[in-house]
């Protein structure tokens, strides 16, 4: 185990090799994940003592959190921030603009408009709209976290982003309702 270089503590950035930004180069990141996924699957350790089969099992869950947390990109955004102490106090802070609330609050009449109706067309173009709203959102906190140093203000984008995620959600609802 000793030629894994095995440091828990090294950030999941670390771990893979890549720059600490929001921005990353998803291509190089599935690369490197296997990579890493290779050199420490458990199955390559099972012929070694218990202690050293169970560190192994270890270093693969954490390669896969890591993974799992760098690929998404609200969860990418989560962890930098967390890694400039800025907590994005999702649960806690619901304060947002009013417009963005207003907006929110026209999304959901429109979802539950054309489920009701069965309009998947209509559902399509919310979908759309969402995701070029995603992008959108995306790309301020790529500015924010990568170019500015703004963490503070990047929070309130992912918990934006978290709104447009519960709202995609209610749209893959309305699909599986209408399909029903």
């Amino acid at each position: 185990m000793q030629s894994l270089n095995v440091d828990f503590q090294q950030n999941f950035f670390r771990l893979f090799g890549l720059s600490e930004c929001y921005l990353l180069d998803n291509a190089q990141l599935d690369l490197q994940y296997h990579a890493l996924q290779t050199r420490v699957h458990p199955d390559k350790f099972a012929h070694l003592p218990e202690s050293e089969r169970r560190l192994s099992m270890q270093w693969a869950t954490r390669v896969n959190e890591a993974y799992q947390t760098l690929r998404r990109p609200i969860s990418r955004a989560r962890y930098l921030l967390s890694l400039h102490g800025v907590d994005t106090q999702e649960e806690t802070n619901t304060a947002m603009p009013v417009d963005f609330l207003m907006a929110q609050m026209e999304w959901r009449e429109a979802v539950e408009a054309a489920q009701q109706s069965g309009d998947i067309g209509q559902l399509e173009k919310l979908e759309s709209r969402l995701q070029q709203e995603v992008q959108y959102l995306q790309e301020s906190l790529a500015v924010k976290i990568d170019h500015e140093h703004s963490y503070a203000a990047a929070a309130e984008g992912v918990r934006k982003l978290k709104f447009m995620e519960k709202l995609a959600e209610e749209i893959a609802s309305a699909y599986d309702e209408i399909d029903s």
